[in-house]
């Protein structure tokens, strides 16, 4: 893991300090239990996230309170950063029963649940008022919809897994002619293989955990995630420029096994809804502060950061028919959610 201690911004911020920061924001609540009874409910939530991303911190803030307010009876056991087995293993289990909450990238879940893919429809969302206004409103009441028809529950408001950046070795990413040819690791997602496919790079699907070394052998020229996993995998290592092209946005759901949150009384079930909503509103709030910091400490650490055309590569995508491809894909319905918050795509 990436060393966390030096700060680089004039303010002297660093992102373990943010972090502290935002796991001491809410204290961690001692929990009553109680010799008489063991809780009636014993969950498990698990996460597939870094332990450096601000998720983990609130969601264990969460847990606490969940456990504190219903005196007891309710016990929820947190395990983060993949403990218990890979992305692909936690949504099984998920669905079996076997964890009972599950926080998972939207890219992830579209595996399962195909049209949870629309919030990571490329260059659809210009900044974060449209992704709230999204998420919060028409795009997650669908993805909600298309996730309980795969069996499983939403049962929070969306945090953020952040915008989508470019890095590269060879040279910057600034216009769509820039990616003609370049090969660019994505995850395994049929919507970003489509995207970069249709601004003519050669996308290559690739672990995260294999990442490093595939930049580094120069397998691919180059990748795309948000900072903090930029930062985390040490990536700045391997690569010498960040275009900021917020290309695809994506959300962290917290995802339940839908048998077992039907199990729960409506009180309990009004509490896990009402804290781990407040763990997301949380972080991304935290999301905001990390990202800031971050771009200051990867320049440190060597990072160029381009200025990234972006209404080319939507213009781009849309000549390509990257966007009509995909509006057929949702259907007419959940494009249309969509382009009320992004305007006309396709």
């Amino acid at each position: 893991m990436a060393d966390h201690t030096k700060a680089a911004s004039n303010t002297g911020l660093s992102r373990r300090t943010l972090l502290a920061g935002a796991a001491a924001a809410i204290p961690l609540v001692a929990i009553r239990t109680s010799p008489a009874r063991a809780a009636e409910f014993s969950f498990k939530v698990a996460t597939g996230q870094s332990l450096t991303q601000p998720i983990n911190a609130r969601l264990e803030q969460a847990c606490a309170r969940i456990q504190e307010a219903s005196g007891g009876r309710m016990e929820l056991k947190f395990f983060p950063a993949s403990q218990l087995g890979s992305d692909t293993d936690l949504i099984t289990q998920v669905r079996s029963g076997g964890i009972e909450f599950l926080n998972i990238a939207g890219s992830v879940i579209s595996t399962v649940a195909a049209g949870a893919a629309i919030t990571n429809v490329g260059f659809a969302f210009a900044d974060y008022d449209h992704v709230w206004r999204g998420v919060d409103g028409a795009v997650g009441t669908y993805v909600r919809g298309q996730v309980e028809k795969a069996g499983l529950l939403i049962v929070s408001k969306a945090a953020d897994n952040s915008f989508r950046q470019i890095t590269s070795f060879s040279k910057p990413i600034r216009v769509p002619a820039d990616l003609k040819g370049y090969r660019i690791r994505v995850p395994v997602s049929p919507i970003f293989t489509s995207l970069f496919t249709s601004l003519g790079a050669n996308p290559t699907s690739i672990n995260f955990n294999e990442l490093y070394t595939a930049l580094q052998t120069r397998l691919v020229d180059g990748q795309e995630n948000g900072l903090v996993a930029i930062d985390s995998g040490k990536l700045y290592e391997v690569q010498k420029y960040v275009s900021e092209t917020n290309h695809i946005w994506d959300p962290f759901w917290l995802m339940a096994n839908r048998r077992a949150f039907s199990r729960l009384p409506a009180d309990l079930q009004e509490i896990v809804t009402r804290e781990f909503d407040r763990a997301a509103m949380e972080q991304r709030a935290d999301v905001v502060r990390l990202n800031g910091v971050l771009k200051e400490q990867l320049q440190a650490r060597g990072l160029a950061f381009e200025t990234a055309d972006k209404p080319a590569f939507r213009k781009e995508l849309s000549d390509n028919g990257f966007y009509k491809t995909w509006k057929d894909k949702f259907g007419a319905d959940a494009w249309k959610a969509l382009e009320t918050v992004t305007g006309d795509l396709a």
